[in-house]
């Protein structure tokens, strides 16, 4: 037996329980007119019909009509009546009390009907102020989302943080002054005005007050508006605590950069500043032959680029995270790219052999040749100095539908799984590759942020010992 049969069957219990209850109450205890008796079976008719449901009271009625008819009108202890009048008395009542119930039950009904109704506005608004966790869009959003949800012919938003004012529909031309609003912020409770048929709820966050809702048009029970300030104001609550959270993350992910960042470029700069310090002591303080001094300016000369390369990549680096760089994208040939790459960084790849695979029907790509250079350079280098001197470096390209996708493939020393999603975040760099080759860990961030820059993407496929292959993308030129 299911839950609702059970709970079917104590209400049929207790109507009969309670019929019988008032029978035996005025039969036995507290004898009284017929009239009196009416009326009290007549009560507890409309209250199972309020409480339970129509085929309750209707049920109910019948057995009321008997039970009246055998133990209170004349001959008693019979289902018979004597008297004419008791007659048409027994029908009024069964008419009064099945009628009653239909009555009762209807507005039972209406009232449950409204309560959904106003249940179902709730839902709703709930539902478009989780769109977002952003403090600035749902500020924006409120007065358009209770607007929706409730029907409203206009809704005015104000929140006392910056004195700001959102509206949504009517015709909000004659206005209150910020003065009035923040009064009406300070409120303790709902106002409702009958003649402009204007609802003022104020928002509250914990204690505080936290701005007013003004609503046109629309009747909502009291409790509803009151859940539905709660409603604004939880949200305005949890978009403000998602705020902070974020901003302190991002403060403390700041640190953390800049802290990476000090670190990796001030272990850098150690080694080739030494060098240079070394090579210009010795031409300072000794008289060497030509040829060696020829050596040490050479070690000066590289030693400089190394350094303005490290520079250059800070600087990159910081201009792609706030977006300071101004690309200037137009329709570019992927392998004149590629070729103008491998010239500008001949020197780091003059111990490995470059193998191109690059079709001849590539399409254009969307790009801007200047910063694809780095890119492809970043790669290149990469390439080159994590892979043995003299294994091969492999070039392709290939149409993936609307990108073009170029792989850049090494026979190097590869990349653990694990660490395959990390080495495009700044400053990581691989465990078995930290320790022996040089490195600021920014080359390959810079080269993701240029390919997401283009609406590209960026990825590695590596097997340890067996090298790795880089792929990034960019989008075909449709000439748009």
């Amino acid at each position: 037996m299911n839950s609702n049969r059970i709970v079917a069957v104590v209400r049929w219990f207790s109507a009969a329980v309670g019929l019988a209850v008032i029978v035996v109450f005025y039969r036995a205890l507290v004898p009284a007119n017929p009239t009196t008796v009416a009326l009290t079976l007549l009560l507890f008719i409309l209250f199972l019909a309020a409480r339970w449901g129509l085929r309750f009271a209707i049920a109910t009625s019948i057995a009321a009509t008997l039970c009246y008819n055998y133990y209170f009108l004349p001959p008693i202890g019979q289902f018979t009546v004597s008297d004419p009048e008791n007659v048409l008395a027994l029908f009024v009542f069964l008419v009064t009390s099945v009628v009653a119930s239909r009555m009762s039950n209807r507005i039972r009904e209406e009232s449950d009907r409204a309560r959904q109704a106003e249940l179902e506005v709730l839902y709703r608004l709930s539902r478009a102020l989780l769109q977002t966790d952003e403090l600035v869009q749902l500020t924006n959003s409120i007065p358009s989302a209770v607007a929706l949800a409730t029907g409203a012919n206009g809704v005015l938003f104000f929140l006392l943080d910056g004195n700001r004012i959102y509206r949504s529909g009517a015709d909000w031309s004659v206005q209150l002054s910020v003065d009035q609003l923040r009064e009406l912020s300070h409120n303790p409770g709902i106002i409702s005005s009958a003649s402009a048929q204007e609802t003022m709820i104020p928002l509250r966050t914990g204690v505080r007050p936290a701005g007013v809702l003004i609503i046109r048009g629309t009747r909502l029970s009291h409790q509803s508006l009151d859940a539905l300030g709660g409603l604004v104001s939880i949200s305005l609550d949890r978009a403000s605590a998602v705020d902070d959270v974020t901003r302190a993350e991002a403060a403390k992910e700041s640190e953390r950069l800049r802290s990476l960042m000090l670190d990796s470029i001030t272990h850098e700069l150690r080694t080739p500043l030494t060098s240079i310090k070394a090579s210009v002591s010795t031409l300072l303080t000794t008289n060497l032959r030509p040829e060696v001094t020829h050596d040490l300016l050479t070690v000066i000369d590289e030693e400089a680029d190394r350094l303005n390369r490290l520079v250059s990549q800070a600087v990159e680096m910081a201009q792609l995270d706030t977006q300071e760089v101004r690309m200037t994208f137009s329709p570019q040939r992927l392998e004149a790219m590629v070729g103008t790459a491998l010239e500008t960084y001949k020197t780091a790849l003059e111990d490995h052999p470059v193998t191109l695979t690059l079709p001849s029907n590539l399409p254009q790509v969307d790009a801007d040749p200047i910063w694809i250079q780095k890119l492809l350079g970043n790669m290149l280098e990469n390439a080159a100095k994590y892979s043995a001197s003299g294994t091969p470096i492999f070039v392709s390209a290939e149409v993936r539908g609307g990108y073009v996708a170029c792989s850049i493939a090494d026979r190097g020393q590869g990349i653990d799984p694990m660490e395959q999603s990390l080495i495009f975040d700044k400053f990581y760099r691989a465990r078995n590759r930290a320790h022996h080759t040089p490195g600021t860990g920014m080359g390959l961030a810079i080269c993701r942020a240029i390919a997401e820059a283009h609406g590209g993407t960026i990825s590695v496929t590596s097997q340890p010992g067996n090298g790795s292959v880089f792929t990034f993308t960019l989008p075909r030129y449709t000439g748009v």
